[in-house]
């Protein structure tokens, strides 16, 4: 979804809903594995002086990955974002360019379009959270054997005790 820049006198209304089969998965070990509803936009892009504001919500499900255990779940999530948009000025040969601290907050812009489709799947990624569980008490995988905890015990054994104290265990088992 391109907009052009230029014609924006005021501001601009984008209210969709995207269909499932928008979400492109571009690797296999994406966080992100796809849409499980379509993404609902509300979006408002707007001149203010030299800058664009590009501003709304997201809502939807998406397929992603447990952290822990490494399975597919469903996560729904409602996000409120405002992004800048500023069309660079055409600079001389400087290789790099000191950013001011105003010019922390947007993003640059090559020519007078934009592709909202690309700020949207930014802000899906931001909208994620740290750490992906998909419950709160995800047993995770065996750091063994590799089986997933949540579905069947490993036969690893397992260490009692704290490891600072290991020898005295062994010394303990060799007296007696």
């Amino acid at each position: 979804m391109i907009i052009d820049l230029k014609n924006i006198t005021e501001e601009l209304l984008v209210k969709k809903a995207l269909d499932r089969d928008w979400w492109v998965v571009q690797d296999e070990d994406d966080q992100i594995l796809g849409l499980e509803t379509p993404l609902e936009l509300d979006i408002k892009v707007s001149r203010a002086g030299e800058k664009y504001l590009v501003k709304g919500e997201i809502a939807g499900g998406v397929r992603v990955r447990c952290d822990r255990c490494l399975e597919p779940f469903r996560w729904d999530f409602k996000s409120a974002f405002s992004v800048y948009l500023v069309v660079p000025e055409p600079t001389t040969d400087q290789a790099d360019i000191e950013l001011l601290e105003e010019e922390m907050e947007v993003d640059f812009t090559e020519g007078e379009a934009v592709e909202l489709d690309q700020i949207i799947k930014e802000q899906v990624y931001l909208s994620l959270p740290m750490k992906c569980i998909c419950k709160d008490d995800c047993l995770g995988l065996c750091p063994g054997c590799g089986v997933n905890l949540n579905r069947e015990a490993c036969q690893c054994k397992q260490e009692t005790g704290h490891p600072a104290f290991s020898k005295l265990q062994s010394l303990m088992e060799n007296r007696g």
